[in-house]
């Protein structure tokens, strides 16, 4: 039997015993908590011990909602904009994109990502200057929006039929209605899995993801839409489990279309899935739906029209209230949840109506429905949220007023509306269970020191930004004890597996992080300096930052 003995300030998120000295590891499951004097005794002989002093150790950390696959391949699959920070710079994004193509002469498409709109506007000539022999496509770092040159178009068969039938809201035409190179939404998702890439590429995308989160402190992870960039992705994500390489936990929701056809046989097909992938490390626990895009894109669901476009709220991407009852309720009767991007305030009020609507069918008040992103919400959406039992996943990286994005936020919904931005306080106080989340690699950090440092000060450390933001809503803010809940016990409780992660108590998996930082007593800036040191899966190392004592 393997047994390892954990030595440090153990912090364990287990309420009946919330500090700790020493912990046994028992095959990969904590076997006893308490005195190191207790837990020596209780260890064989042969024990391994991983002594980290001073240090404290905390309940592996978990992200609610990120993209495995997008990570990874913009960590080694695509030119990457947020190199060095987010930026609307133009010519720096032409540099980028120009080393990339120079690096990868072989590649027959190039994709570049994580652009920021600002007020210029630019079209497919921008990207035909750059690159005019190969298709070129550019996506917003949102996701949600992309910039094609002639070549892609043509190689994506979009042309003006194409245009009129999806609509000029996502497809933009110039004067002659001609595609101009910008598309939005849905066109984007039709683009996204028709990508050339490979099983082996996805399972290496994977890799590099995994190798990130694990030197992020991070044990466990919430694929929003595992198959949104590509369709093989829970393939690859089982190959790699089959083959003894995943050691991060990966919790996924796969993808429905909008307005699904057939919501009953869409839960059916997922449930397959499920009973074919789902092992150890990887698995399938929901279902994954956009009700709408983005408020920088002009594509977020509001509950009222944007400033700059009286008349027009957004766009109602799932809408269908109907349906989205029978799939909550669908696929309530097969253990599974539904995941919904809800960025605006009316794709967040439609979402709870369908949830209220589907518990008067299921009766079950603890399905673990998510809704991610909360942007704009009310404040009788907030109690809906709670009473619900609904879970809402908040993104306190995105709290402060960083520019272009704030300004952007006051033009389109107003400067009342977008200073009101991002609620998280008054989710806890409405009896909601509150996870945290990144949306990596969408925004450009998922950072579990930074996520504690703005969830309390609304606003970034000034190392980050120079002192470039502003706090923004500071009745929003919440305590360090909340923050450790959303980003553990939470979490496990989000994936249905509360009984076995999130705190450090007998007979739970052995997951923790280890940093040199007290989060819940030291100087807020002391947090925001904090160093990972160590990670543990299983009660076995899988990243460690330096040698520590032992």
């Amino acid at each position: 039997m393997k047994q390892t003995i954990i030595l440090g300030n153990i912090i364990t998120m287990d309420e009946r015993r919330p500090f700790a000295k020493a912990a046994l590891v028992k095959n990969g499951v904590f076997a006893y908590i308490g005195s190191a004097e207790d837990v020596k005794k209780l260890a064989g002989a042969d024990a391994q011990v991983l002594d980290y002093g001073d240090n404290f150790i905390y309940p592996g950390f978990m992200e609610s909602h990120c993209h495995g696959h997008f990570a990874g391949d913009r960590f080694i699959g695509q030119a990457n904009l947020m190199e060095g920070g987010l930026t609307t710079d133009y010519a720096r994004y032409r540099r980028i994109i120009k080393e990339f193509i120079e690096k990868n002469p072989q590649r027959q498409l190039y994709l570049a990502a994580g652009w920021v709109e600002n007020e210029e506007y630019v079209s497919k000539a921008y990207l035909d200057e750059i690159c005019s022999e190969k298709p070129l496509i550019m996506q917003t770092g949102g996701g949600h929006s992309m910039l094609l040159n002639s070549k892609a178009l043509e190689w994506a068969g979009i042309d003006a039929a194409y245009a009129k039938k999806m609509g000029y809201d996502m497809v933009h035409v110039d004067e002659n209605g001609e595609p101009d190179g910008y598309i939005c939404e849905n066109p984007v998702m039709e683009i996204m899995p028709k990508l050339p890439v490979t099983l082996e590429d996805g399972k290496n995308y994977l890799l590099a993801w995994q190798d990130f989160a694990l030197s992020s402190g991070y044990t466990a992870v919430g694929d929003a839409g595992a198959e949104i960039f590509f369709k093989d992705c829970p393939k690859a994500y089982h190959e790699l489990e089959k083959e003894g390489k995943l050691k991060l936990r990966t919790y996924a929701y796969s993808l429905t279309p909008d307005n699904v056809a057939d919501p009953k046989a869409e839960v059916a097909s997922v449930a397959a899935k499920r009973a074919e992938l789902n092992g150890e490390y990887f698995q399938i626990i929901g279902i994954k739906a956009f009700l709408d895009g983005v408020t920088e894109a002009h594509t977020g669901w509001q509950n009222q029209d944007y400033l700059d476009q009286p008349g027009y709220h957004g766009v109602e991407r799932f809408n269908d209230h109907d349906k989205m009852v029978e799939l909550i309720a669908e696929a309530d009767k097969e253990g599974l949840s539904v995941h919904v991007h809800s960025e605006g305030g009316g794709a967040v009020h439609f979402m709870l109506g369908c949830i209220e609507d589907a518990e008067k069918i299921t009766g079950d008040l603890d399905q673990r429905n998510v809704l991610a992103h909360l942007h704009f919400v009310t404040d009788e959406d907030i109690r809906r949220m709670g009473a619900t039992g609904s879970v809402p996943a908040v993104p306190p990286l995105w709290t402060c007023k960083a520019s272009p994005i704030y300004e952007q936020e006051v033009a389109y919904m107003g400067q009342e509306l977008a200073d009101q931005a991002y609620p998280i306080k008054s989710f806890y106080d409405a009896g909601a269970n509150v996870v945290f989340h990144s949306d990596y690699p969408v925004s450009p950090m998922m950072n579990v020191k930074y996520s504690i440092y703005t969830a309390e000060k609304r606003d970034y450390p000034k190392e980050v930004t120079g002192g470039a933001t502003a706090p923004r809503n500071l009745k929003e803010a919440i305590t360090r004890e909340k923050s450790l809940r959303a980003m553990t016990i939470n979490v496990a409780r989000q994936f249905h597996q509360e009984h076995r992660m999130g705190s450090i108590e007998f007979g739970k998996i052995a997951n923790m992080t280890v940093f040199d930082c007290d989060f819940l007593h030291d100087d807020i800036e002391k947090v925001a300096q904090a160093n990972l040191i160590a990670t543990i899966v299983d009660g076995e190392e899988v990243y460690k930052a330096y040698e520590h004592n032992k």
